[in-house]
């Protein structure tokens, strides 16, 4: 299978404090793949080690062929262009319309005419299942699974090779949840996309993931939600097949 992202042996420290001990690794081309981990595992701080935010103290990360650690600025800046990210709670500009949001990626690295500007943006804006009026509307008029969708619609703005969601469904309603979910379900399948998402969501994970990667201990565990709940580490056991797992499996009262 292609391998679009991969990391190897990565270690993050602060100071004395080790969050990845070793950590592995790969994301295929054209799958979701799901992250998850406790509290202080280090979600974040993978992260930001896979947008180059942050060079481990050892190891190394590698996306489409290419060794982040020993890039200059500038084929930085080209890679940049080739994945799309969404923040937990959007990381919208508030001073910006969704419009003008989108099309920061848009000025960054391609060369539009202000009408193509206008246009790509609009339609990004309702790919991601947005009215047309909302380009022109600011953050701070959106409710929250709009403004996950605005973000959405700015990640989406270069085609990305790789689409990066820190907890997109962190904050959402079981209904807005859901619908967010059965968005990236269908651009997944439209556009083709490789999906990385870090989430706390068991259905999220169930409705969209092909594979998992718990870390634990420092590093990664990788597998199927099939073999994830058949893992006997404990931590896994008890997230994948706790009171919290089990409870999505009951019908609801009166079902």
């Amino acid at each position: 299978m292609d391998v679009l992202l991969e990391a190897r042996g990565v270690v993050n420290r602060f100071g004395r404090q080790t969050v990845h001990r070793g950590l592995d690794m790969s994301v295929y081309r054209g799958e979701v793949f799901g992250i998850v981990g406790g509290s202080g595992s280090g979600k974040t701080v993978l992260l930001r080690t896979i947008l180059g935010l942050r060079r481990p103290n050892a190891g190394s990360v590698r996306f489409l062929g290419q060794e982040l650690s020993g890039m200059s600025a500038a084929q930085r800046f080209q890679l940049k262009g080739h994945y799309g990210v969404t923040f937990q709670q959007g990381a919208l500009f508030s001073a910006l319309t969704v419009r003008e949001n989108v099309q920061l990626p848009m000025i960054e690295h391609l060369r539009l005419t202000p009408r193509g500007l206008e246009e790509l943006a609009l339609l990004k804006v309702q790919l991601v299942g947005l009215p047309a009026d909302t380009a022109g509307k600011y953050p701070a008029q959106l409710s929250g699974g709009m403004v996950k969708r605005a973000a959405l619609a700015r990640a989406l703005a270069l085609d990305p090779a790789l689409l990066l969601l820190d907890e997109p469904t962190s904050g959402l309603d079981p209904i807005g949840a859901a619908a967010f979910d059965e968005l990236l379900i269908y651009l997944h399948h439209e556009l083709m996309l490789t999906v990385v998402m870090i989430t706390h969501d068991l259905d999220s994970l169930f409705r969209t993931c092909n594979r998992v990667g718990v870390i634990v201990d420092g590093r990664m565990i990788s597998d199927t939600l099939e073999g994830m709940m058949q893992n006997p580490h404990p931590w896994i056991r008890a997230y994948f097949r706790g009171e919290r797992a089990r409870a999505r499996q009951r019908p609801t009262h009166g079902a």
